[in-house]
């Protein structure tokens, strides 16, 4: 976009297709719909997820955009409930029409009613968790990895804390992904971290029912994540249909595969918030 009289200048692009995305986006902002993920990309990544916190500017971005825009909506792995608690999402003036699509979409919170739509916990999550002590006991290589509860719709294992997070890591994907397929889950491997829950659905599925959902003209969508590349796909099977998309991701040294596949690359989740505001500062 080169030099601008705003705050915060638009970075550009790096490929044609990103470009497009953005332009459809500043040209048409009321057919747009903005998608970002929590973790990683709205807040830093932290040791004890129950400490994530959006980063500050975040919600007073995501109010001065969500108003420009057909719709804003956070897609992450949490349970919904949870990522509008840690994100401070409720009752914020320009968020009221804001949506929460938890558990990979499993789960939806809309502002306007602030309340949480979700089915039936899934029993393979409940066999799993009673299962999960005694697996990790028997790898005395992961000293320092925990179990997270997830509303009871999933739960994960993180290797962080361990004396060597990515040899933890390693060793558990194979006997956790047995572990999952016994009981009907599928395993989501993450940054340092393994996800066990239902199957059927994923940030990809979700974004794409919400997008057509919506009528959505343009589509813009933020991650960090491996859990985030079928939300990426999704971005390009609607781009191949016509919607132009943006991909944008939030830097990680601990995952490539998004910067691989992205449009535009920021480091982290401060970035994101610049981004986010530079946008609302371009949009009528």
């Amino acid at each position: 976009m080169g030099s601008s009289p705003y705050a915060h200048p638009l970075p550009d692009p790096s490929t044609p297709a990103g470009r497009d995305g953005l332009a459809a986006i500043l040209a048409r902002p009321r057919e747009a719909v903005i998608a970002l993920d929590f973790d990683g990309t709205l807040a830093e990544i932290v040791p004890d997820p129950e400490r994530a916190r959006a980063h500050p500017g975040a919600v007073p971005a995501l109010a001065r955009l969500a108003p420009k825009v057909a719709s804003v909506a956070v897609v992450t792995g949490r349970p919904a409930e949870v990522a509008v608690r840690h994100g401070g999402f409720s009752g914020v003036p320009g968020l009221e029409r804001l949506v929460v699509l938890g558990h990979y979409g499993a789960e939806r919170w809309d502002a306007v009613t602030d309340t949480v739509d979700a089915p039936d916990a899934h029993p393979g999550v409940a066999a799993v968790r009673a299962e999960l002590p005694a697996l990790l006991a028997g790898f005395g290589e992961v000293t320092g990895a925990w179990i997270e509860e997830k509303g009871g719709r999933a739960v994960a294992v993180h290797t962080r804390r361990a004396s060597d997070p990515r040899a933890a890591f390693d060793t558990l994907r194979e006997p956790l992904a047995a572990l999952a397929a016994r009981h009907g889950l599928v395993l989501e491997p993450g940054r340092m971290v393994l996800e066990l829950r239902p199957p059927g659905m994923d940030k990809g599925v979700a974004l794409a029912a919400y997008a057509r959902g919506t009528g959505a003209g343009a589509v813009l969508y933020a991650g960090d994540d491996l859990g985030d590349l079928p939300a990426y796909a999704a971005v390009e099977k609607l781009r191949a249909e016509g919607v132009p998309g943006l991909l944008v991701c939030s830097g990680s040294t601990e995952v490539t595969e998004l910067a691989e596949r992205a449009d535009l690359l920021l480091p982290g989740p401060s970035a994101v918030v610049e981004f986010l505001a530079a946008l609302a500062d371009r949009l009528p």
